[in-house]
């Protein structure tokens, strides 16, 4: 007796990586604004609370929620969940440019759709509790008066464009064909995001991700919004930089398998 083969799966259309961007952003978005917003300093900001789990908590978080998203929609998507990526893999000739424009529809509305949710259930807390949340910006990003540890735009430049590069050249290297571990890739990517994240939250409060930003900024207002241009335009630099000096210095190498044994 035989049975028949399984039938390859079909490619995914359109609207089911859209929906898979949207839906891993969302995801990203909501854990990390959510983390920053009810955990981070739980039950309040007394700095001697034992119970927050403060930066380390938000950037474990981080990098969770991308680990998780790629694993669930990157075989669909290829899980990009951020504009900045999406347009370094497009520059480092892994994606489509001709499908860059809706991924990044895609993670904007999933980004504002995660924010909307952490904001409509801050606002059914205690009195006081989403003034507080929006007069801090709302976990938005910023300089100056509106950095962490007081850092002025210069430091918030150079540590979205740094960060931002060392992200996409993660991202670019352990998902090369030619020599990464196969179903490896998220948890190295996720870690990555965890330790850039314990680096820049004190300088900027870490971007990395305009749709994020964006999200974010929406609920602060005000001088967030201001500020806003800087968490777009240098994590895109920083994503533009790796993706070509990728392609051009390792991409297209030829890998040779070496023997420790003599």
């Amino acid at each position: 007796m035989s049975f028949p083969e399984a039938p390859e799966p079909a490619e995914p259309s359109t609207l089911a990586r859209l929906l898979a961007e949207t839906f891993g952003t969302f995801l990203l978005v909501f854990g990390l604004v959510g983390t920053a917003t009810f955990s981070a300093a739980f039950p309040s900001s007394d700095t001697s609370n034992p119970l927050g789990v403060g930066f380390l908590g938000v950037a474990v978080a981080l990098g969770l929620t991308v680990m998780i998203g790629a694993y669930a929609f990157g075989p669909i998507s290829g899980g990009h969940f951020n504009p900045a990526v999406t347009l370094g893999l497009a520059s480092a000739g892994r994606f489509a440019w001709s499908d860059v424009i809706m991924y990044i529809v895609a993670q904007l509305v999933g980004a504002i759709l995660g924010a909307t949710a952490i904001f409509a259930l801050a606002s059914a807390g205690p009195a006081g509790f989403l003034d507080s949340a929006v007069k801090g910006g709302f976990v938005s990003n910023g300089y100056g008066e509106h950095s962490p540890g007081g850092f002025g735009i210069g430091a918030a430049i150079a540590i979205e464009i740094i960060i931002t590069a060392l992200f996409l050249f993660v991202i670019l290297g352990v998902t090369n064909a030619k020599h990464a571990v196969a179903g490896f890739a998220p948890i190295a990517i996720g870690f990555t995001l965890t330790l850039l994240l314990l680096i820049s939250i004190p300088i900027d409060n870490a971007s990395i991700n305009p749709a994020r930003s964006i999200a974010t900024a929406i609920f602060g207002g005000g001088d967030w919004l201001a500020q806003l241009w800087v968490f777009i335009v240098f994590p895109i630099v920083g994503a533009l930089i790796a993706g070509l000096s990728y392609r051009l210095l390792f991409d297209g190498v030829k890998y040779t398998k070496t023997s420790a044994a003599k």
